[in-house]
């Protein structure tokens, strides 16, 4: 061990230096701390305004569904890809739960017949005999207005078809039957040029985190039936839950439409 010289003298020190420094480091801590939370002010305010479609989930290839069309043709719906799709379920046998959104889904058709991006894909969940499915398609699609290219009518075995629904598109209800009726999510699911599965995002105008909305329509108008507003007082608007569910629909498809795509 090294001693000290023995000219060295122990340093004096200067309690007003000392205070100083404190004073100093104080400041900076203070400072720093307050630059941290008015950036994440910042950042939250950005975030409670970003009406960018919320990302649920990606259908991968591996995953896919393959299904018989009303037009007798086996496809796949990642051939969809490139194209923003809304989907339903629906059934021939129990149609009472799927009558809201098969409305607003002939009503999309109608609205963007033009648009060579956008496709709408139904699936019926009933239990069909192979040997009659292809003529069952075709009498359904031809019912309902389902017009091809623009509107895939389709279905598979239903194992396989109840197991997608429910896996991949993220149902809240596993197709099933409930006192001889069948049970299933009729909500419009929004498919984007990618694959991803992707819901509507409502910004909240006093903060904190938007609200991400699935489009069941039937909730909107169990909402409506309670007389619950979801559109705040004074806010100029005069839509019921319904139609709000449906513009917020029309405003994610744009949003979508307008997303690159990347193969």
């Amino acid at each position: 061990m090294s001693l000290p010289a023995p000219d060295s003298e122990p340093a004096v020190r200067d309690p007003k230096k000392l205070r100083n420094t404190a004073l100093i480091l104080v400041a900076v801590i203070f400072l720093g701390g307050w630059l941290v939370l008015k950036a994440y002010d910042q950042w939250s305010a950005k975030q409670a305004g970003d009406d960018r479609p919320a990302v649920v989930y990606r259908i991968t290839p591996e995953r896919d569904l393959r299904m018989l069309r009303q037009d007798g043709k086996m496809v796949d719906l990642v051939n969809l890809r490139g194209k923003v799709i809304a989907l339903n379920v629906m059934s021939n046998r129990d149609p009472q739960a799927a009558q809201r959104s098969l409305a607003v889904m002939k009503r999309l058709a109608e609205k963007r017949a033009a648009d060579p991006n956008f496709t709408l894909v139904s699936l019926i969940i009933d239990p069909i005999p192979s040997e009659q499915l292809i003529g069952v398609l075709a009498t359904t699609s031809a019912t309902e207005g389902m017009k091809l290219p623009q509107w895939w009518l389709g279905s598979n075995e239903p194992k396989t078809l109840h197991k997608f629904i429910k896996n991949e598109l993220k149902a809240n209800v596993y197709p099933n039957e409930v006192g001889g009726k069948w049970e299933y999510d009729a909500s419009i699911v929004l498919i984007d040029k990618n694959g991803h599965v992707r819901r509507g995002v409502v910004p909240q105008k006093r903060g904190g985190p938007p609200y991400i909305a699935t489009f069941d329509f039937d909730q909107a108008a169990s909402w409506d039936a309670k007389h619950v507003k979801t559109v705040p007082e004074g806010a100029g608007v005069n839509h019921t839950n319904v139609e709000q569910l449906e513009i917020l629909l029309n405003h994610t498809i744009d949003k979508l439409l307008a997303e690159e795509f990347k193969p």
